[in-house]
């Protein structure tokens, strides 16, 4: 029986950062990396068993510091990175990494949670991504739906476009990619586009979008005030290969067409705080979740710059030729855009939300109390969208 109660899970560390576990499409799982100054830092793998509503967790140690971004391998469902704070001649720095799970980790207990506690397995090194020219790590990005052979990492000012090679245990800088200007410009946060052959990166710094071409390296378009103020997250709409989301630090969600950066397409200001994550539903584009310092989750359903905003599939060429070729949808108006839900099941800033890669209508929240909870979109919008 399918249930639209959340679950909630409760890690005892501070954490922030969260993945779904993108090469795994079959069974739901979830990978959380803890933030603690005092203890070693773990990744706990989140099993959520959706017939029984029952999570079940595995601990694996991840000795070197605490995690600030964790990513998943598109795939290898063993391989995952992590950017993490290490405390180098008493200045602390921040450093990426490519990690293998031990082989036999899941042959852990997962019928009594406790024990995988005891004596957990410790992530094996593969590789570093450090490149101590090129300064303190933000984000490691793998390459969407790729091989597992290319990730870029965002350190400070530049972005490297690595390739990983010998099962990963070996990294080299292919090409690199600068932000040029005045004062101390950092990447915050940056997002691989799926579209265009995997061939462009999207990047977010202080206020500003940028996009780059992977191909040469270069800036192809900059939104210079995208938000009032920081932006914190960006996603691509996964259907519709010109439409990126971004949020920020002035409560905002916004939607962007990047052919013409002049205005968004669409602003969502539900927030009261911070937005710190928003995340495009991987099947039903129109379904956008966002988190933040509010401590509230918020799903909105997007449709009208969706890639159904009549109800039914209509291409980006039509879309952008105008009404004038809709012949069926003549006189129709788009779906109207609502917020569908508000969660409210966490206490303290809720740093980063993900959808299942194997379950469209499932996802995960994590607030910095180490709170992660799961939960569904609601049925009635779930056969509204499928029916």
């Amino acid at each position: 029986m399918e249930d639209d109660a959340p679950v909630i899970y409760g890690l005892e560390f501070q954490a922030r950062a969260l993945t779904a576990q993108t090469a795994e499409t079959d069974a739901i799982r979830f990978l959380v990396g803890t933030q603690s100054l005092k203890f070693d830092n773990q990744i706990h793998i989140i099993d959520f068993d959706d017939e029984n509503n029952i999570i079940s967790k595995n601990v694996l140690l991840h000795q070197v510091g605490e995690i600030w971004h964790i990513g998943a391998s598109p795939a290898d469902k063993a391989v995952l990175s992590t950017c993490y704070n290490k405390t180098s001649d008493s200045r602390v720095v921040s450093c990426a990494a490519v990690w293998r799970m031990p082989s036999d980790w899941e042959t852990g207990s997962h019928e009594s949670p406790d024990d995988s506690t005891h004596n957990p397995q410790t992530l094996e090194l593969l590789c570093h991504l450090d490149d101590s020219t090129h300064g303190n790590t933000t984000c490691v990005l793998w390459e969407p739906m790729g091989d597992g052979k290319r990730v870029i990492s965002l350190a400070d000012n530049h972005a490297l476009l690595w390739d990983l090679q010998e099962s990963s245990t070996q990294a080299t800088v292919s090409s690199t990619a600068s932000l040029e200007g005045k004062g101390q410009l950092k990447f915050t946060s940056g997002k691989w586009s799926p579209h265009h052959n995997c061939s462009q990166l999207t990047t977010a710094n202080d206020t500003a979008i940028r996009g780059w071409d992977l191909r040469t390296m270069s800036q192809m378009y900059c939104i210079e005030n995208a938000h009032g103020q920081l932006v914190r997250d960006l996603d691509f709409n996964p259907n519709r290969q010109y439409y990126l989301a971004s949020c920020g630090d002035d409560c905002k969600v916004k939607f962007w067409d990047v052919r013409n950066v002049q205005e968004p397409v669409k602003t969502l200001e539900e927030h009261s705080h911070w937005v710190w994550s928003v995340r495009y539903n991987h099947s039903h584009d129109q379904l956008v979740l966002t988190a933040s310092s509010d401590s509230r989750l918020i799903l909105s359903n997007m449709v009208s710059i969706s890639s159904e905003p009549f109800g039914h599939l209509v291409d980006d060429e039509e879309l952008s030729e105008g009404e004038d070729n809709h012949q069926d949808d003549k006189g129709k108006e788009p779906l109207k855009d609502s917020v569908v839900s508000t969660y409210e099941e966490h206490e303290d800033s809720v740093y980063a939300v993900e959808w299942s890669s194997a379950d469209p209508w499932l996802f995960a929240s994590l607030s910095y109390d180490g709170r992660l909870v799961i939960n569904r979109v609601p049925r009635a919008l779930k056969y509204g969208i499928l029916l």
